[in-house]
């Protein structure tokens, strides 16, 4: 069994893809761009407020699903500048204060919309 997942308090799909999905025992997020589903725009402030912006997103998705950032088990971090690496993992620090989940962070040639960062991940109940 699988609930698409889907709230106003994170950017709507831009392509045949839900925001997220229950799986059960596991819910996973597609890649959350740092925009604010309010604007519709990126978030602003550089990368720090971008990564923030992503996790808001997904923390609401998951929110949707009854779960919060103490379920995730895994993220992706995709960065379209790996120098921006020290900045992200500052402000992505403050969403996972203790235990924090496993984690890849790569560096990618491109993201939709060009944006300079994008974050999915796996919870679990």
């Amino acid at each position: 069994m699988k609930t698409v997942l889907s709230t106003a308090n994170a950017p709507a799909a831009i392509g045949p893809y839900s925001q997220g999905i229950d799986g059960g025992s596991v819910v996973i997020t597609s890649g959350q761009l740092p925009i604010d589903p309010a604007t519709g725009n990126f978030a602003e402030g550089g990368i720090g407020a971008q990564t923030r912006q992503s996790l808001l997103n997904i923390q609401n998705i998951l929110k949707e699903a009854g779960l919060t950032m103490d379920n995730v088990v895994k993220t992706t971090v995709f960065l379209k500048d790996m120098n921006d690496f020290g900045a992200m993992n500052e402000a992505y620090a403050e969403f996972f204060p203790g235990n924090p989940p496993a984690r890849s962070a790569v560096e990618v040639a491109r993201l939709p919309k060009d944006a300079a960062i994008e974050i999915e991940a796996i919870a679990v109940r």
